[in-house]
């Protein structure tokens, strides 16, 4: 499959500090890649390395496997970007801003492009409106559109979801989907809301004070986040034998008094009158489900112990 990014070994040095940290990513054709961080994490900065609005002070960038300087700038032409805000015209509507960006861009036939365009992103409707009256969601949708004149191979959207009502980020959702899976684009999506992240991405990487601490499928995320029950027992043995014998869940022991029993939320009940009935002593039970802003919180608490 198609390699569209290689990051090795990226490091970008402001002064004494660094805001990247020897970052190695790859992204293969066809991913909705989420990177995921605090405000100040470092995201921005990668975006903006990849698409060269700054250059990284060490490491190597590949864009579609390009091997020199002019290369990559060239391949540049089949990525899309918006990074911070969206760059169009107050005193524009949404068509006026693609006819600029299309003659910008010389792209032929663009009455038909932009009409497409707009109709891909919902702004079809928008008449006269001018941009500088547009909602924030609109903003972010004419920010896409631009991003996407040229129907780009990859698209970089930096923190695009940030401050949507729930309404936009269910369109966003579906359009980033229809992007990805209609319209072939590979996506690269920084964010810190984990959760709606959670919708679009196939693949998450965690940057935290520069440094990529960890890349996880999301695949291999549902594998880890299964339904399990938290059971507080001082007779950790004989609960576990009772519950494989009678029940046959799976389960874990975590520390010397607590199992993670694997099933639904239902099971409870049927846990505690099995216990009950063999006279095994219950502290605490309940039901839980690991997220991924959990995960993510608790990988990064994790990480400022590692520091402190």
């Amino acid at each position: 499959m198609e390699t569209i990014l290689t990051m090795n070994r990226v490091t970008k040095k402001y002064k004494q500090q660094d805001a990247l940290e020897n970052v190695s990513i790859e992204i293969k054709k066809g991913e909705v890649y989420g990177l995921i961080g605090r405000n100040g994490a470092g995201k921005t900065t990668l975006l903006k390395t990849i698409t060269r609005l700054i250059e990284a002070t060490e490491g190597e960038i590949q864009l579609f496997g390009s091997q020199t300087a002019r290369e990559w700038t060239k391949n540049l032409q089949r990525a899309g970007s918006v990074i911070e805000t969206p760059v169009a015209y107050e005193q524009l509507t949404a068509e006026q801003n693609l006819v600029y960006y299309c003659k910008l861009r010389g792209i032929v036939n663009h009455k038909q492009v932009i009409q497409e365009t707009l109709e891909l992103v919902d702004l079809a409707a928008t008449g006269k409106k001018k941009f500088k009256n547009f909602s924030l969601g609109m903003k972010q949708k004419l920010g896409i559109a631009i991003a996407i004149l040229s129907r780009p191979d990859f698209l970089i959207l930096d923190e695009p979801i940030n401050g949507l009502d729930p309404i936009a980020i269910i369109e966003f959702r579906k359009l980033i989907k229809h992007l990805n899976e209609e319209k072939g684009m590979t996506i690269i999506i920084s964010s810190h809301i984990l959760s709606e992240l959670y919708h679009v991405a196939t693949r998450f990487g965690i940057i935290n004070e520069g440094k990529l601490i960890q890349e996880i499928s999301k695949e291999h995320f549902d594998q880890l986040s299964q339904d399990y029950i938290v059971l507080k027992t001082p007779q950790i043995e004989d609960a576990s034998r009772v519950i494989s014998d009678a029940l046959g869940y799976p389960l874990k022991v975590v520390g010397q008094d607590q199992l993670h029993i694997f099933g639904k939320s239902h099971h409870v009940n049927q846990i505690i009158q099995l216990l009950v009935k063999e006279k095994i002593a219950i502290d605490g039970i309940h039901y839980s489900k690991e997220d991924l802003e959990k995960y993510f919180t608790d990988l990064l608490s994790k990480e400022d112990i590692h520091h402190d």
